[in-house]
């Protein structure tokens, strides 16, 4: 399983970016993904969470209201929409895959999924 992030950039404070992560090598309906971002001398944390239906989503605190996320199964591809984008938003950002059981589950947990993609640069000047 192959996950292609994409859509990174550099945008003002209140801006908008939406970024998209392409699965590719297996069946993308049968995965549960995640969105995190790791800021330069930060951890990997967690942003964004969708379960395999597509239909329950959850969020960090620090996001929730501003960033959503998506997932289009017959396009095999996840999306972070981001709205009112903030300084401290920041960082590289790497989707991830789970491969499911359960159409109504989503994770939290960096050690839940199985496969990553490569990272998309977010910069949000002040």
């Amino acid at each position: 399983v192959q996950l292609q992030a994409s859509g990174g950039g550099l945008v003002q404070a209140g801006g908008s970016l939406r970024l998209s992560c392409a699965v590719s090598g297996r069946t993308f309906s049968n995965f549960a993904m995640g969105w995190f971002r790791q800021a330069p001398g930060n951890e990997r944390e967690f942003v964004a969470a969708i379960s395999w239906s597509g239909g329950l989503t959850y969020y960090a605190d620090s996001v929730r209201g501003r960033l959503t996320i998506s997932k289009v199964n017959t396009k095999n591809t996840m999306y972070l929409q981001m709205n009112g984008l903030k300084p401290e938003d920041t960082a590289v950002y790497y989707c991830a895959a789970k491969r499911a059981y359960r159409s109504d589950q989503y994770y939290e947990a960096r050690n839940d999924y199985d496969y990553w993609g490569q990272g998309t640069q977010v910069t949000v000047s002040s």
